[in-house]
């Protein structure tokens, strides 16, 4: 019995350790998620999730450098694990791989390991982006 239980402890962590992260709700406004720039902290990303057929579509978006900037919460390389990636003392850090670099360097990534760019505007204080866009990525999810 304690071999059961120890073997299916060690099987809920795994799960638990390897399970896609899930954020707030992407703000919608229309055709667009939109994302209140006064909410923003510079050189912090701020993670959401989209939810589209049943899947969590993950991407965040961050004040850098004067520019705001979207991502999908999704590496390159490393999207099949479906981890993304985490954000502590300045540094994005892939989840799958653990490459970290600093949130200044973030468009340009390290290796095949940086996270996928997402296309937004800026229109009345709010960063725009596209639901079709987060939609047309959903395989990355």
């Amino acid at each position: 019995m304690k071999i059961f239980l120890l073997v299916l402890f060690g099987c809920l962590f795994i799960a638990a350790c390897s399970a896609q992260p899930a954020y707030r709700e992407a703000p919608r406004s229309g055709p667009d998620i939109a994302v209140e720039l006064k909410t923003l902290v510079p050189d912090v990303p701020a993670f959401f999730t989209y939810h589209y057929r049943g899947k969590k579509i993950n991407f965040f978006v961050m004040k850098v450098d004067g520019r705001v900037l979207s991502f999908f919460d999704a590496c390159a390389r490393c999207y099949p694990a479906r981890r993304g990636y985490r954000y502590e003392e300045g540094s994005i850090i892939c989840r799958e791989c653990n490459v970290r670099y600093s949130v200044s360097q973030i468009e340009k990534g390290i290796g095949s390991c940086f996270p996928i760019r997402v296309e937004g505007s800026l229109r009345d204080g709010k960063y725009l982006i596209p639901v079709s866009v987060l939609e047309g990525m959903a395989d990355k999810f």
